[in-house]
């Protein structure tokens, strides 16, 4: 595959975006596990973690793709580029499911949770995960099957890597962890809509005195629901690139390199911009937290034009009038 500007410019685009986007819930998520301690922020937090470090990865198969036939990349750095690449999706994905499985205990057993999945748990599961993850990222490297024979010299998952590998991915990782997926929401369905029925009956027997109805707890039904939209975005983005990429290790005549490297590979990367937009639209708590620091960047930004006006400004220069109606429009917003 030859170097393509268009390319580079959408890769490009699309690794700032998900490097500022998960930066900015990352550090949203770290404001709300320094208030309240959860555990499940820091699944929710490493999951960013992995996002930013993939953007990262794609950042620098940029220059590779700008770059001129003339200046080819290595095949040794190449691969170690993939590595890094595939080692921070794998990441992105086994925390989707790590987040998954934390909501899933959560709502099967509500009053044991927190003695399962204390600190100690939840620090050895990220760590196991990072393995896992770096482990499945340079496998490549280690297994001649799964290395290609020949490099041309523009770097891309598949100059490097044979489709062997993405049908052992498939296999033995992808499809799954998907029937996991299903599981775990099918279970969480079942198990929030026993609890709505529970409470509906002690409702109807009158358990609920008097004409006070206290509102619902809708904790589980918001779990399912992120739970689905994870599923959704997680199998909507990388399915097309995982069945295209078995379809071309069975079929070795069929030459599909640029539909999986041009857009089914760039579609399955772009989960990597969904997660924290899902996050940030859907948990009411991160969505809170972004607010407030929009509010506090909006006010830092109202103090420093107080600042300049007093500093720069004359008594009864033009600047003086211009500033504080700034001021006082910013002031509004607040309200």
């Amino acid at each position: 595959m030859e170097s393509s500007l268009p390319f580079g410019v959408i890769l490009a685009v699309l690794a700032s975006l998900i490097i500022a986007v998960n930066v900015l819930v990352a550090a949203a998520v770290l404001l709300l596990i320094h208030k309240n301690d959860g555990v499940g922020l820091c699944f929710t937090l490493n999951l960013a973690v992995a996002d930013t470090l993939l953007g990262v990865a794609i950042s620098g198969l940029v220059t590779d793709q700008l770059s001129s036939p003339a200046q080819p990349t290595q095949k040794t750095l190449c691969s170690l580029r993939m590595a890094f690449v595939t080692s921070s999706a794998a990441a992105s994905v086994l925390t989707v499911m790590l987040i998954a499985l934390d909501r899933y205990l959560a709502i099967k057993q509500p009053l044991r949770y927190f003695q399962i999945m204390n600190g100690f748990v939840a620090g050895a599961c990220l760590a196991g995960l990072w393995s896992v993850s770096y482990f499945i990222g340079f496998l490549p490297l280690g297994v001649p099957t799964f290395r290609q024979t020949t490099y041309h010299g523009t770097c891309s998952f598949f100059a490097v890597f044979h489709p062997r590998f993405v049908l052992t991915l498939s296999c033995a990782g992808f499809f799954p962890a998907l029937l996991l997926f299903v599981f775990f929401y099918c279970d969480m369905l079942k198990i929030a809509s026993v609890h709505s029925q529970q409470i509906r009956k002690m409702e109807h027997a009158g358990a609920m005195s008097g004409a006070y109805r206290p509102p619902r707890n809708p904790s589980d039904f918001k779990a399912v629901r992120t739970v689905a939209v994870l599923i959704g975005s997680f199998t909507l983005s990388w399915t097309p690139f995982l069945i295209t990429g078995i379809v071309q290790a069975a079929c070795q005549k069929c030459y599909l390199y640029l539909v999986l490297e041009r857009y089914l590979w760039l579609l399955g990367v772009g989960n990597s911009l969904l997660n924290p937009l899902i996050y940030a639209y859907w948990q009411k708590e991160v969505r809170q937290q972004l607010y407030q620091m929009a509010l506090g960047v909006k006010k830092g930004l109202a103090s420093c034009l107080l600042f300049l006006s007093a500093r720069y400004g004359g008594p009864k220069g033009p600047r003086e009038t211009s500033y504080p109606i700034a001021i006082i429009s910013l002031s509004e917003l607040d309200g």
